[in-house]
């Protein structure tokens, strides 16, 4: 069996999603095939472990679920890993094969806990710190996308401390844009702080509540017109294969963070994303349309590197019949389960893929050479150094 530790959690905004989406894949997971070691990494940035994590009724008091689950910390014996008790008398030790983690947001998504992972060694799946880092930056994909000749709405940006220093600057570009606009936090997901804009007073008013939960803001012109489209792309550099396209059906602009999350569902684990009964897969396009988004999300995948599996919404001028990406998200809620089930495609499948994935990919670094076997250091002359250091 293969010892797969699913990490969730983190210190951000999208917390409780990353729970909702981890539990989820969890129950999914073949246990014929994994032995499943939940992480959660608490809001205070505590990492725990335990059969309670494994419950989402466990997360209804996150006091009373730190008592019961264990505090841990990952570390690295003879070329193996494990995941160890904190407490000196605490005699945890698992060990772990490959990491899935299952986030959403800053501090976690974004290429930080990546970075954690890639530095000790330990095999994991998902995208590298780099794409990883692209992905959650709505303001360098559109950099990248713009050099690749991926049309995505005109937008501007600024940081914070640039908006209260010049403020008249950023109100003039958001004229020139034309009204309504839509204002974004750069580096978040989940609609966590996104509003639309009809007027000056409108755009202050939303500014300040981005500014709330990011230094760089985004501010792009509202697509007229307006059909909602969202795939999900399964791969690496090699190869990539799309899910169905979606359409959402939604009479406001943009899904909020209520719609997507605070919904009445009473089983909290089949959590879609998305409410399913505001979606149409597959979507109501023509086969030109549909090649073309998918043929645009699989160049979008390799722009920015990306690797297992991630979802692409586009945005479609049914009028100017224009086609605008209008982001990537790098692990998406549910990890878009529901685009690949009316493909055949189980949940259960879907993990086994990404699980595959990582191990390739884990396997494709492991043949690139990454330092020498010589020592420059082993004639270095330290008594030298320090004399040409005192004499500059």
């Amino acid at each position: 069996m293969i010892n797969l530790a699913v990490i969730f959690g983190g210190k951000n905004v999208e917390h409780e999603v990353s729970i909702i989406s981890a539990v989820q894949a969890m129950e999914h997971l073949n246990k014929d095939k994994y032995n499943i070691i939940p992480i959660y990494i608490s809001k205070d940035e505590e990492w725990y472990t335990g059969e309670c994590l494994l419950n989402i009724d466990s997360y209804k008091d996150f006091a009373k679920l730190k008592n019961e689950a264990t505090k841990c910390y990952i570390i690295k014996d003879k070329n193996k890993f494990y995941l160890k008790g904190k407490k000196i008398l605490n005699f945890l030790k698992k060990e772990i094969d490959i990491v899935l983690p299952i986030v959403h947001g800053t501090n976690v998504e974004d290429g930080i806990l990546q970075g954690y992972l890639q530095t000790i060694g330990i095999p994991y799946c998902f995208s590298n710190v780099c794409a990883s880092s692209i992905a959650q930056d709505k303001v360098i994909q559109k950099m990248i996308f713009d050099k690749e000749n991926i049309l995505t709405p005109n937008y501007f940006y600024f940081y914070d401390v640039e908006y209260y220093n010049d403020k008249d600057t950023y109100l003039r570009k958001a004229k020139e844009l034309k009204y309504p606009v839509i204002i974004k936090p750069a580096t978040l997901g989940s609609s966590v702080g996104i509003n639309i804009a009809n007027n000056e007073d409108e755009l202050q008013k939303y500014i300040e509540e981005a500014i709330k939960y990011d230094k760089k803001i985004l501010v792009e012109k509202v697509i007229s017109n307006l059909k909602e489209l969202n795939i999900s792309v399964l791969g690496n550099y090699e190869s990539q294969e799309c899910s169905f396209i979606d359409e959402i059906i939604n009479e406001s602009k943009f899904f909020t963070y209520e719609e997507k999350y605070l919904s009445n569902n009473k089983n909290k684990t089949e959590f879609k994303g998305k409410n399913t009964s505001t979606r149409k897969i597959p979507a109501d396009i023509s086969e030109e349309l549909k090649s073309e988004v998918e043929n645009t999300a699989k160049r979008a995948f390799k722009a920015i590197g990306s690797s297992g599996l991630i979802r692409i919404d586009f945005l479609y001028d049914t009028k100017s019949n224009k086609l605008y990406l209008n982001e990537v998200n790098n692990i998406p809620g549910s990890l878009a389960f529901y685009l690949w089930e009316p493909k055949g495609k189980k949940y259960t499948e879907l993990l086994d893929e990404i699980i595959k994935i990582g191990i390739k990919e884990q396997r494709n670094n492991s043949s690139k050479q990454f330092n020498f076997e010589t020592n420059i250091l082993s004639n270095f002359n330290g008594s030298k150094f320090k004399k040409e250091q005192k004499s500059k």
